[in-house]
């Protein structure tokens, strides 16, 4: 909800001094190291040679040039050998393969995504038919046996005593003879079945076992207790975070000599307005920790947002989140001028000024006047310089697959040049090509709670 405001300037400042001052003092532990040099290239690891010659490539597009022959061979070179290396040592990789090779195992995993759905779908059309609750009000003989028979087939995910089971069903109702010819066509029953024969092939198989190596199956009660884990984890550093700049808004409120009513004053999981103008489409839409400060010049009960800081269990974590962030900023940018917003938090309504949010960062240069990363992860005396997710995509190309699929070492580099074109020219790729400039910025921004308390 927004309400207009009157009596508020037109723009405010774009930097809290006192919050600038505290800030430059607070050490950046999270900082990377420069990336190797180029001349050093061949003797580092197939990830850091890859990433040596991507953020080469991005400085000469970014200068307008075309990147050196050179540098496009080193990253075939580089990209070779990460695929050689994966093929032979990395179960994801491995997977994907035999995914690429294989259209039975293709099939399963396509059939698999969508498992839990067509198990929902089968179940909540056997129950309309056959439940305990209804099976039990029939009369004793063949119907009532055979009813409870498909539903104990249904329950213990025996898809094949299913189907068998509709036919065992002696139909002597017209409604139960439309909801069994419902069940017997369902496509979502074919698919389960289909999926059962499938696992009985030895590439699926083998895909499957390679696929558990990478961690608990989705859905299962291993991926829901390391979920769980995950999310606790991520509570504990997000109050770790709104604990240290609390301490910091009380330094501020000393600094400014605020008496009675606070001038800054700190709010954790601040939720943006569902009618928030602008396209809040995978932006970011709740904010961790946030420093809030009072305008001098308006008498309403309103305030500024002058530092978003969000929580993250590690320094790759916050790469990640890095993307959403910014739509998130975007959006926040989209707000009124002369309007305040109604932003909810657990402690409460949030008054917030549109003119605050219309200059907060929507760049990554500009970010560390208006957002900070938080973590009490260690740091990394050698972080990865390329991320997961780039590494990922490289190997999951067509050409990488290709490689690795003809298993043959010291094959022509050549033939990794489409992923190579990808990467200049594909907008898929515009992540990778700056994803080793990404964390260090990333890093840049990111502090230790205990840091920023005692700053």
């Amino acid at each position: 909800m927004a309400t207009a405001m009157s009596n508020v300037p037109s723009a405010i400042a774009t930097a809290d001094p006192l919050l600038t001052r505290a800030l430059a003092q607070v050490p950046r532990r999270f900082r990377m190291a420069a990336l190797p040099d180029a001349s050093t290239a061949d003797t580092c690891s197939p990830s850091t040679a890859l990433a040596i010659a991507i953020e080469q490539a991005r400085q000469s597009m970014a200068a307008g040039i075309t990147p050196a022959d050179e540098v496009r061979r080193l990253f075939l070179r580089s990209l070779a050998r990460l695929t050689d290396e994966a093929r032979s040592g990395d179960p994801a990789f491995q997977a994907m393969v035999l995914r690429h090779r294989s259209p039975l195992v293709r099939e399963h995993a396509s059939l698999s995504a969508h498992l839990d759905r067509d198990r929902r779908q089968v179940l909540a059309i056997v129950n309309a038919i056959a439940h305990p609750a209804k099976v039990v009000q029939r009369a004793p003989g063949t119907l009532r046996e055979a009813l409870a028979a498909l539903q104990a087939a249904a329950a213990a995910n025996d898809w094949s005593t299913v189907a068998k089971g509709i036919a065992a069903v002696p139909v002597d109702e017209p409604a139960l003879e439309r909801d069994l010819a419902r069940l017997r066509d369902e496509p979502a029953l074919a698919r389960l079945r289909r999926v059962d024969v499938l696992a009985e092939e030895p590439m699926v198989q083998h895909h499957r076992a390679l696929c558990e190596q990478k961690g608990p199956m989705s859905g299962t009660a291993r991926a829901s207790a390391q979920g769980s884990g995950a999310q606790r984890r991520g509570d504990a550093v997000e109050a770790l975070a709104a604990s240290a700049l609390r301490a910091l808004a009380q330094r501020l409120n000393d600094a400014a000599g605020a008496s009675g009513e606070e001038v800054y004053r700190v709010v954790s999981s601040m939720r943006v307005p569902p009618s928030f103008p602008g396209d809040a489409q995978r932006a970011k839409s709740e904010w961790d920790v946030v420093l809030l400060r009072r305008p001098a010049d308006v008498a309403e009960h309103v305030w500024d947002v002058v530092l978003l800081v969000e929580a993250k269990a590690s320094a790759d974590a916050a790469t990640t989140d890095l993307p959403k962030l910014l739509r998130g900023l975007r959006l926040l940018a989209q707000a009124q001028a002369d309007t305040t917003y109604r932003f909810t938090s657990p402690s409460g309504e949030v008054l917030v000024r549109g003119d605050s949010l219309r200059v907060l960062p929507t760049e990554e240069a500009d970010l560390a006047r208006a957002v900070l990363y938080c973590s009490d992860a260690p740091a990394e005396l050698h972080p990865r310089w390329l991320n997961a997710a780039s590494r990922m995509q490289l190997l999951s190309s067509t050409a990488s697959l290709e490689r690795a699929a003809h298993g043959i070492d010291g094959a022509p580099i050549e033939e990794l040049e489409p992923v190579w074109q990808q990467l200049l020219t594909a907008s898929g790729f515009t992540p990778v090509l700056h994803q080793a400039a990404t964390p260090v910025r990333v890093r840049g921004l990111m502090v230790h709670p205990d840091d920023l308390e005692a700053c």
